[in-house]
């Protein structure tokens, strides 16, 4: 077990017993290794029978449920969460986690990866419960996981993994305690949040953690990008991620955007052909919001790059027939492909082209974007075209 500071934690180290705690079991880190990555591979039948086979010699133990739970969870989120095909296995587990680690927990309150895994199974749940804007089950299962993050943290420098809900509560407990208001009176039991901290405890969890790894990997990569817009230290972590797991659609997406967004356009261009090369093949998690991205991607490459504009014009419309499958029409690509085939169409004087494109454009972008104004002008000159 690793040396740790004494005074960073609220038990010493020596006076937990952690007999029976399959998370700092090295020997079930080595077998499951290959089922973890498998996980976010996408390769979900060879995971699960790993986890199926730890179930067995372990059933009172919540780890297989739990992981079972995160490999459902892992074919809902290249969806953005549309799919509700998993729904209920993916609450079954989280639920049978739940009550295996409660059994844990009420035999010994000491006993920290009870409360891990009552927290993360929680915390999971409710997510899912948010995404599907169930507020009253998703304000109690947050509520619980945020009481037994408290219990757990105590063990937080047993292991990289504790550190994990704590990174997350550190980063976003101001967004928490903003959304789910009957929160509040929780937040008041812990310390105040500290976004620096909690980047550095992500960064550390997925140095050196295990089961939660990836998860920190792909929590930092997002929050990078999107709440700290800072591209140029997200581009690495989305890199790494798309070449460890080549299989799994959302990491691919999100390196394609990457890359495009930074420039790097034959890496943008190979991982947009393979995505939907994947997608013609019907593997598992490449579906309509990947091939979205793709297109657009390689749409643009067309135009702008090779100045191919036959192939462009073929991509933005495969953009556009991606968006539609999904329902994600109100902007983003959608209305750059658009935008991008009236501008075509002009060029190639195919005016009866140019108002459909524009008339959609006119329809769906906000009234306060260049892409509206432009589109308004256009209809408003060439009207009765």
């Amino acid at each position: 077990m690793k040396t740790v500071a004494l005074d960073s934690v609220g038990v010493m180290p020596s006076a937990i017993d952690t007999k029976g705690w399959l998370l700092l079991d090295k020997d079930i880190q080595t077998e499951l290794d290959g089922a973890v990555d498998n996980i976010y591979n996408f390769k979900f039948d060879k995971a699960e029978k790993q986890f199926r086979s730890l179930r067995r010699r372990y059933p009172n133990h919540p780890m297989a449920y739990f992981m079972l739970g995160l490999s459902t969870w892992w074919k809902i989120r290249p969806t953005n969460f549309q799919s509700t095909q998993y729904d209920k296995p993916f609450f079954a587990y989280m639920d049978t986690a739940v009550t295996k680690a409660q059994a844990l927990y009420d035999a010994d309150n000491h006993n920290y990866e009870a409360s891990f895994f009552l927290s993360a199974s929680y915390g999971f749940s409710a997510r899912l419960h948010g995404e599907r804007h169930d507020w009253r089950k998703a304000t109690v299962d947050a509520r619980r996981s945020l009481n037994y993050l408290k219990k757990s943290q105590e063990a937080n420098d047993l292991s990289p993994e504790f550190q994990f809900g704590q990174a997350l509560f550190n980063y976003y407990s101001v967004w928490i305690g903003d959304n789910y208001t009957l929160l509040k009176p929780v937040l008041l039991f812990f310390p105040k949040g500290d976004k620096k901290l909690g980047l550095q405890q992500l960064r550390s969890v997925a140095a050196n953690g295990f089961y939660t790894a990836t998860e920190a990997r792909v929590f930092l990569m997002g929050i990078l990008k999107n709440e700290e817009n800072n591209a140029e230290e997200a581009m690495p972590v989305a890199k790494y991620l798309a070449n460890r797991f080549p299989d799994n659609g959302y990491f691919q997406r999100f390196y394609a955007f990457m890359a495009y967004d930074q420039g790097e356009f034959p890496d943008c261009e190979r991982v947009s052909r393979q995505i939907l090369d994947k997608i013609n093949k019907g593997m598992p998690g490449y579906e309509g919001i990947s091939g979205r991205y793709a297109s657009y991607f390689l749409g643009y490459l067309m135009q702008n790059r090779y100045r191919d504009i036959a192939k462009a014009k073929d991509y933005y419309q495969r953009c556009i027939v991606f968006s539609e499958s999904t329902g994600e029409t109100a902007g983003g690509f959608y209305l750059f492909a658009n935008a991008n085939l009236a501008r075509i169409a002009v060029k190639e004087k195919d005016l009866t082209a140019a108002k459909r494109y524009y008339a959609v454009v006119a329809d769906k972008a906000d009234h306060k974007s260049e892409q509206y104004k432009e589109a308004k002008m256009w209809l408003k000159k060439n009207g009765k075209a």
